[in-house]
């Protein structure tokens, strides 16, 4: 984790009025070092031992304060439980589809297919996702291993 990022979050959180609570400042920086994309629910089981009176709801509350600040974007996949992505600058992801793993990768904008999505079909086009579905090196050795 860099203190860095934990700092400017923090100061984000202070220019839009948002108290600085403990269970905030332990769910930006588990946000922020895990860059594993945590659900709600993965968030509140690595943090219920340091703080044993705080609810899912809470965990929740905070991610949207956290989302309408510009500091996270959740991530809907489906019917699946949304994710929290710390790092809200443009860059696509690519999804384990055995153990659900994702991870962020980085690749030239496709400006040029909004362009031409907008001219073709006449939307306004607000942005995209792009979403890419493999097997991660984990999951594929260990089906290496059972064969």
């Amino acid at each position: 984790m860099t203190e860095v990022q934990l700092k400017s979050a923090l100061d984000t959180l202070k220019t839009t009025g948002v108290r600085i609570t403990p269970q905030r400042h332990a769910i930006l920086e588990y946000l922020i070092e895990s860059m594993s994309h945590p659900t709600a629910d993965e968030i509140y089981k690595a943090l219920e031992g340091k703080f044993p009176n705080m609810s899912v709801a809470t965990v929740y509350n905070n991610l949207r304060v956290f989302r309408e600040s510009g500091l996270v974007k959740e991530l809907t996949y489906g019917d699946n439980a949304s994710r929290f992505d710390f790092v809200t600058n443009k860059h696509y992801h690519i999804i384990c589809e055995s153990c659900g793993k994702i991870v962020d990768f980085h690749y030239p904008g496709l400006d040029e297919v909004e362009h031409f999505a907008a001219h073709v079909t006449g939307f306004k086009i607000n942005s995209h996702r792009m979403e890419i579905y493999g097997t991660c090196p984990t999951c594929t050795e260990q089906a290496t291993k059972v064969q």
